[in-house]
């Protein structure tokens, strides 16, 4: 069994150029052709995050924080549905060394895309609250409802 090690990033450029060099594509038709399987821990888990964003609706913060703000949580719901998949791969008795560590990479470096993400959504949000001038009130919202 072969698992494919390389990072989501690459493989979705890979795909982008397998597309475009097939036949030249506008970004809205490769976009339309882009798709994203999670595991039934991950939608359950992504679920329980945007179903919870009913406290970042009612903040009154402005509309484009409120989306990083949501962002921000379904990146954490994410990021502990694969630290679940990968604690589930080391308690799996029945896989070989070989395969489990393959596979352990894998889910590792998705890991890393995702924390990756976290922390540019967490600066993002950080810039944004700078640019928009929230008040220290608006700002600590903002951070508190971040760290939920």
């Amino acid at each position: 069994m072969r698992v494919e090690t390389s990072t989501p990033l690459s493989n979705l450029s890979r795909s982008f150029q397998r597309q475009n060099s097939a036949v030249e594509q506008t970004p809205e038709q490769a976009r339309e052709g882009l798709r994203v399987s999670l595991s039934e821990l991950s939608k359950s888990l992504s679920a329980s995050a945007n179903g919870k964003s009913q406290d970042i609706d009612e903040s009154g913060l402005p509309d484009n924080i409120k989306d990083l703000l949501k962002m921000i949580r379904k990146l954490k719901a994410e990021i502990a549905a694969k630290q679940a998949e990968i604690r589930e791969l080391m308690a799996d008795q029945s896989k070989d060394a070989d395969t489990k560590r393959a596979e352990a990479q894998a889910l590792q470096s998705e890991l890393a895309t995702l924390n990756g993400a976290l922390t540019s959504a967490n600066a993002t949000l950080i810039k944004q609250m700078r640019e928009q001038g929230l008040s220290g009130e608006q700002m600590q919202t903002a951070s508190s409802l971040a760290m939920g």
